[in-house]
């Protein structure tokens, strides 16, 4: 789903919606969060003028993306806690995949609850499924809000910021969205691969000291 044809078809009222869709709704996990969120922040930009669109007005775009990433985390968090484990219990399709809630579930149960809840913003997919989970798992609803408040504000503020700030100093960057918004992922996400591969190889490590006793 190509960002800027979404902006410039529904606006910011689009960006909301998806952002409460992604980070709320389990059929939302395939919705473009990232690239949005950064395409938004470039065209509040002078320069999306000249690229026929009319800029968004980035104050209320640092208000209300943050409200929608939270509200909608709420809502998969309270899904999550209101029907267990049967939410979960469907065929995969095109729209679900066991696989993606077995991943939420390992980040859930390796960097534990507040912290998943925080870091799983800024992994695709995962932070669909994170937030029901985490109701699931019973998580109570008070905490999981304090966390919740915290990722949802990080991961939208950082990301609309990180688009204006590149969108008034780099000429033709909104030709660019996507390889720069992967590249903005994978450094987002390195921190949590290295924790991973750290508690693989302690977990390897362990099992060869066994064997040698």
């Amino acid at each position: 789903m190509d960002p800027k044809s979404l902006i410039a078809t529904f606006g910011l009222v689009g960006v909301l919606a998806i952002v409460f869709a992604e980070t709320g709704l389990l059929v939302g996990f395939f919705l473009p969060g990232d690239t949005l969120l950064f395409s938004a922040g470039i065209f509040t930009t002078t320069a999306a003028a000249g690229a026929g669109f009319t800029p968004l007005p980035l104050p209320v775009l640092l208000i209300a993306a943050p409200l929608c990433a939270i509200a909608g985390a709420q809502v998969g968090h309270y899904l999550g806690a209101k029907y267990g484990r049967k939410l979960f219990e469907r065929p995969n399709s095109r729209l679900f995949r066991q696989d993606h809630v077995d991943k939420a579930e390992f980040y859930f149960n390796k960097f534990g609850p507040a912290k998943a809840v925080v870091l799983a913003r800024f992994i695709p997919v995962v932070r669909t499924f994170l937030n029901p989970l985490a109701g699931m798992l019973e998580m109570s609803a008070g905490r999981f809000f304090v966390w919740n408040i915290l990722g949802g504000v990080v991961w939208t503020e950082t990301i609309i910021l990180v688009g204006r700030f590149l969108g008034d100093r780099v000429k033709g960057i909104d030709k660019f969205v996507l390889p720069v918004v992967a590249l903005a992922v994978v450094v987002s996400v390195a921190p949590v691969i290295r924790e991973v591969l750290k508690g693989r190889g302690g977990k390897t490590q362990e099992s060869s000291g066994r064997h040698r006793r």
